[in-house]
């Protein structure tokens, strides 16, 4: 079984959200996905559908863009959730104008509060150049922030590159 808290990092199409889903789906419990992503042109339309349709018949699909609380609390405790991904959850939350330390504080507390097993799927966007203007350097500080604070709360974390899982803390189940 997974931890109550398992983070899988990585950076642009690494393999994060397949691998993910993997782990989600070898626990054998119901699974609930938590979409944060929200789709504003067609590439991000095309990019959701072919997420949906490589998941498994059976998921129940949650929307989630902006608040991740109310439904992470209507989740049961024998199901487990994948939240794709904090990423776009944050994002969404600072083009919002929400300041980023009291988002990241309601997101952890909001992951506490679940019954159930959570998946987070999260881009690691601290090994690039550094952005060349202030909100572009604000969202990489502030996601940073955010995958220490999960990656500290993971019971479980897991690093992707080229499709690899690179176990970081805990071990796979």
């Amino acid at each position: 079984m997974l931890p109550d808290l398992t983070l899988v990092l990585g950076g642009a199409a690494s393999g994060k959200s397949t691998f993910a889903e993997r782990l989600v789906r070898d626990t054998g419990a119901p699974a609930v996905y938590l979409a944060t992503a929200q789709a504003f042109d067609d590439e991000m339309r095309a990019k959701i559908a072919r997420h949906r349709a490589a998941r498994a018949p059976g998921w129940q699909t949650l929307e989630a863009p902006h608040d991740i609380a109310g439904p992470l609390a209507g989740v049961t405790g024998d199901r487990v959730v994948l939240l794709d991904c904090a990423t776009m959850w944050l994002s969404n939350r600072l083009l919002a104008e929400e300041d980023p330390d009291t988002s990241r504080a309601a997101f952890l507390d909001a992951l506490a509060g679940c019954p159930a097993p959570v998946v987070v799927v999260s881009n690691e966007v601290g090994l690039s150049v550094v952005p060349d203007n202030a909100l572009a350097r604000r969202f990489r500080d502030a996601q940073g922030r955010l995958n220490q604070a999960l990656a500290a709360r993971a019971g479980l974390v897991i690093n992707m590159a080229a499709g690899l899982p690179q176990v970081l803390k805990g071990a796979l189940p």
